[in-house]
Order: structure tokens, then C-alpha cells, then sequence
């Protein structure tokens, strides 16, 4: 599986190394001599990140901003030590992560909870804090320039409160982190892209969900940038797939909410149900294992994001 992949206007997707292959995409943004990256991937994604640059002709001088769309530990854990790899870079982040970024320590502890001390420190090192006089809060309407490059800032919460999407004013492309689900390389299908919603732990919300996702659509940009991993098309007919899916999340926690100890393997199972029946109806012919195997991390932290949402219910 390729470890880069360039589109076109100067956009690359690098693969983080996180997990599994071509499940976590680095984006790189060049701009003339300039250049940024969107979401880091971990600690384990910096060198990664810095060959495929070397093999682009790019120096890490050369590297103007590091972009985060949210602060999960996948998205945002290697921030700190690329900061220190990119002399001139400032990091932009949601204001409600931005703190989180100068002292990760509820950050890691967060994460501690949703996967165990172990299994964190094995996925994420050791999580280095980026200093407050490089950090750029990035509210909604904000905007920064690469090279002159204008790149806006829209508040996209439903995966997590902390979560913005950025809009490339130059090709119209969108930049959507999670908020805009989960469609994976291997799901490809005769030129058509499967996709899924993502409720991980620890801040989904099915109404701004929605709201999220008419943002991006009513933008009708030509592809979307999602983390894992990298671009769709065909957005419009996505966006309706993935509002008719967050509703079913919802629904099954709804249905599951008083199943007692019963409810996370409820959850669990239901969240199967949920990604092998679209998986059918979208025309895979993978079997139903295969498609669980390249999905099985996600539903189980689906599964726990629903968990997370009732109890707040609650």
C-alpha cells in the first residue's frame, strides 16, 4: 500500500504508521516554497512524515504551520515533538484544545481511560507539550495564509467539541478530520468510496453532528480530506449517507440506554450491525469479516462514544 499519495493542488496524504496501514493519513499543503501539514498522526509519525518531505524536496524550515482539526492523541499526539522539528511552524487548534496542547496531562489521561496506561504509552510515547507563544487559537472564521494561500476555519463539533475543518480557498477543498466519517482505501469499490460516521469517545453528539455536516456540504467543495483516510468525492451523496448513519448510532444507544451491564456488548454489536448492513446496501463484496477486521477498532470506540453519550443523557 502506497506510504504517499499526491492529488492534486499541491495536497498529499502521508501515511502516520498509526495502527494499521493507510488508516491514518497525514496531510501535507505546499504552497510554492512554504508548506503545512493537518494533523500529525503520533510520536511514531515523525520520521514517517519527514522522509516523505526529503522525498518531496521539502526541509522542515520550510514548514510554516502544523494544523490541527482536533486533539485526539491520533490526530494531534505527535504535535509537540514536530514542533520541534519545524523551527518556523506555529500550531493552530480549536480554542477549547488549545490548553491541551501547552499541557497534555489530561489529554494523556483521557486517553489512559478509554485504552489503559499500557496500551497508550505503547500507541502514543511519550507526549511532548508544544510552548503557548507558538500556539494559534483558530475559532470559527478564522483564517491563516500559506505563502499567501488562504486556509479558513469552520467549528465542526458532533465527533468532538474541540473539532474545526478547514476550508483550501484555492481548490474549494475541505480538510474534515473525523467529522465527516470514516472511509477507508481497502472499502474501494469500483471507483466508489464507502463511508461511515465516527462516534468515538468522548464528545460525540448526533444534533451538531448535523449541523456539522450541512456546513461542509452547503460549502459543496469537490473532495473532502478525511483522516482515515485521505479524499472522497461524491460529497453530497456522502453527507446524506453519513446523517442517515448518525442517526442509526443514535437510535441503537436510544434502544440500548437501560440495558444495564448488558450495553457495552449491546452497543458493540449493534455498531456491527450498523456498518455491515450500509457495507451490503452499498454493494461490498468483501465478506463480513473482512470489512469487521478493517473496521474492528473503530467499532469498538463507536460503541464506547455511544457508551459515553448516554451516560451523559443521564
Amino acid at each position: 500500500m502506497p506510504q504517499l499519495i499526491d492529488y492534486e493542488h499541491g495536497i498529499s496524504a502521508i501515511d502516520s504508521g498509526y495502527y494499521r496501514p493507510m488508516l491514518d493519513a497525514v496531510h501535507l499543503l505546499v504552497e510554492g516554497e512554504r508548506a503545512a501539514i493537518v494533523d500529525t498522526g503520533t510520536n511514531y509519525s515523525v520520521p514517517l512524515v519527514l522522509a516523505a518531505m526529503r522525498a518531496k524536496g521539502l526541509r522542515p524550515e520550510q514548514v510554516d504551520y502544523v494544523i490541527l482539526t482536533h486533539i485526539h492523541l491520533d490526530h494531534a499526539g505527535g504535535a509537540g515533538l514536530f514542533m520541534r522539528e519545524f523551527p518556523n511552524a506555529s500550531l493552530t487548534v480549536h480554542p477549547r484544545g488549545a490548553r491541551h496542547m501547552a499541557d497534555p496531562s489530561r489529554l494523556i489521561a483521557g486517553t489512559v481511560d478509554v485504552y489503559g496506561e499500557a496500551a497508550t504509552r505503547r500507541m502514543y510515547g511519550d507526549i511532548v507539550p508544544v510552548p503557548v507563544e507558538r500556539i494559534i487559537e483558530t475559532p470559527d472564521g478564522a483564517s491563516i495564509r500559506l505563502n499567501g494561500r488562504e486556509l479558513q476555519f469552520i467549528d465542526t463539533p458532533g465527533h468532538a467539541r474541540h473539532h474545526v475543518a478547514i476550508r483550501d480557498t484555492k481548490s474549494g477543498h475541505i480538510f474534515a478530520g473525523d467529522v465527516f466519517g470514516l472511509s477507508y482505501r481497502e472499502m474501494d469499490q469500483d471507483g466508489r468510496q464507502f463511508i461511515v460516521p465516527t462516534s468515538s469517545p468522548v464528545q460525540f453528539d448526533p444534533v451538531p453532528y448535523h449541523r456539522s455536516i450541512d456546513l461542509i456540504l452547503q460549502l459543496q467543495p469537490e473532495a473532502v480530506y478525511v483522516t482515515h483516510y485521505s479524499q472522497v468525492r461524491d460529497i453530497q451523496a456522502k453527507g446524506a449517507v453519513l446523517h442517515r448513519l448518525v442517526d442509526a448510532h443514535a437510535e441503537l444507544g436510544l434502544r440500548e440506554k437501560d440495558a444495564g451491564t448488558a450495553r457495552p456488548e449491546r452497543l458493540r454489536e449493534g455498531v456491527k450491525r450498523i456498518v455491515l448492513e450500509e457495507a451490503r446496501r452499498w454493494g461490498s463484496k468483501l465478506t463480513d469479516e473482512r470489512i469487521l477486521d478493517i473496521y474492528s477498532n473503530d467499532v469498538e470506540l463507536n460503541a464506547q462514544g455511544l457508551g459515553f453519550w448516554l451516560d451523559r443523557l443521564d
